[in-house]
């Protein structure tokens, strides 16, 4: 098995010709593969424009703009799965600070990153814009407290 076939292996979803896209959400689509430089740090940042989700009270469809920016370790999602597994929120109700964590959680599940967090930037409804922010560092490591920084400073 050379080197490249060894780092692709359990990606599924990247070069099928046919999509199927979730119709509920599941984080079972996410994939990841090996991080071809796990000595070096360095940001990898997803801008997902086309997020949506339900409200689970109205049952009407909420937008948002979701930014994922992590530092990676040994693992790193791959994007066509992180679009199919976005895509698994379209029928999902959820209120916006939940989606955004259930994100960083599947997120962390999956890659262990060293650092990542997410950002929702939720369109206004009733007048009002939600963006919630969340973070993660891994413990006892230097990235637990640039998670401590970020989060004190995300809007600045």
């Amino acid at each position: 098995m050379t080197r490249s076939t060894r780092e692709l292996k359990g990606i599924t979803k990247l070069g099928d010709t046919k999509t199927a896209y979730p119709a509920r959400y599941d984080p079972s689509v996410l994939e990841a593969f090996v991080n071809k430089y796990p000595g070096r740090d360095y940001w990898v940042t997803f801008l997902c424009p086309e997020f949506t989700s339900l409200c689970p009270m109205t049952g009407q469809p909420d937008f948002a703009t979701i930014t994922i920016r992590y530092i990676p370790d040994q693992r790193m999602i791959e994007s066509k799965s992180l679009k199919l597994y976005l895509f698994s929120f379209r029928n999902h109700g959820d209120f916006h600070e939940d989606c955004v964590n259930i994100i960083m959680d599947d997120l962390i599940k999956l890659m262990r990153p060293r650092y990542i967090e997410v950002r929702g930037d939720f369109n206004a409804r009733g007048g009002i814009s939600i963006i919630p922010f969340v973070n993660y560092g891994q413990p006892g490591t230097p990235y637990a407290e640039l998670a401590c920084d970020r989060l004190e400073g995300h809007e600045k």
